[in-house]
């Protein structure tokens, strides 16, 4: 399943995201984790220091190599040059799997060793100095878009996104993409600012959303949120001991969470599975049909010289069956 943490810069969003990936990897669930952030901090919420976190490779980067490797044998894409973030799959397209080895992987996914196991951390990339004043952040999540257009995930694997601080995710159609958004909301004005656009867009798209209070600290806080997000919000998180000792660089067994935060992380788990049980897969594959025609029409055909609309296969559906290698 697809689980997108969302919220205000400073709401905390990285730091819950990063303990959810340390709480699945306890539970042995096999997870790809994407910090889609502008600000490129998951890696060292989940442990890596700088140097380490620097060398993270930029999916931006390795663009073309995506585009090729997803491209497929797909009669509709002539090139890979003719894709573009939204390009949905279809009939001889490569889908990555959360369990498997391939090239993608191989050039934009690192190996992170966490307490209980390992997952596969991947990273959009910072803005690079060229960057500056001449390309909006869009551009670099355009790869991670591609790639979860592309994935089949199954019941028991995640993939777990940090995304761009704000609304930001709206410019495209990769909101869509999650069987549940965690927006993690102070309980003040700003904080719940964000929630209100998010509500208003995940309606019209039918977007599981839930609310993750953060830095709640007591009744007058939680009524605060109750009242201003209702029966959205899901769980609160006040002080930790052990986020603070993480944050200094001075990380505890993960086992050593306290017992309300991995009860709270248990419940953010549980949500996440009962969103996916009710996943519509036509519905899923229509709504990458629906934001491919909106980007072909808005600038993707200009950009490209071709009708971007012959890229759909009218007959392709993703499934969950299609997440086992199928034979050659």
């Amino acid at each position: 399943m697809k689980i997108a943490f969302v919220g205000k810069g400073g709401s905390g969003k990285t730091t819950l995201s990063s303990l959810f990936i340390r709480h699945l990897t306890a539970n042995e669930a096999p997870v790809i984790a994407v910090d889609a952030d502008i600000n490129q901090h998951l890696g060292a919420a989940l442990g890596l220091d700088e140097r380490e976190a620097a060398a993270l490779p930029a999916m931006g980067a390795h663009l073309p190599l995506i585009k090729e490797y997803l491209r497929g044998g797909n009669p509709r894409i002539a090139s890979a040059e003719a894709m573009i973030k939204t390009t949905p799959p279809g009939e001889g397209s490569r889908l990555l799997r959360v369990l498997e080895d391939n090239p993608v992987y191989d050039a934009c996914a690192r190996t992170v060793s966490l307490d209980s196991g390992e997952i596969r951390l991947m990273a959009t990339g910072p803005f690079t100095e060229s960057d500056l004043g001449v390309a909006c952040y869009h551009s670099k999540v355009g790869a991670v878009e591609l790639c979860l257009n592309h994935l089949i995930d199954g019941p028991e694997e995640y993939v777990v996104v940090d995304m761009t601080a704000g609304s930001d995710s709206f410019a495209s159609g990769m909101f869509t993409r999650f069987d549940m958004t965690f927006l993690v909301a102070e309980p003040t004005c700003k904080g719940v600012s964000v929630y209100r656009q998010y509500k208003e867009y995940a309606r019209d798209f039918g977007v599981s959303l839930a609310v993750v209070g953060n830095k709640v600290q007591g009744q007058d806080d939680l009524d605060f949120l109750r009242t201003e997000v209702g029966d959205d919000l899901l769980i609160t998180v006040g002080h930790s001991d052990w986020v603070r000792a993480m944050e200094k660089g001075r990380p505890a067994p993960f086992d050593l969470l306290e017992a309300d935060n991995r009860c709270a992380l248990q419940t953010l788990q549980d949500a996440a599975e009962d969103s996916y049980e009710r996943r519509d897969w036509e519905r899923y594959t229509q709504q990458m049909v629906h934001f491919h025609l909106k980007n072909a029409k808005s600038w993707g055909n200009a950009k490209t010289g071709i009708d971007l609309a012959a890229q759909i296969d009218p007959a392709f559906v993703l499934s969950e069956t299609l997440a086992v290698p199928q034979p050659s």
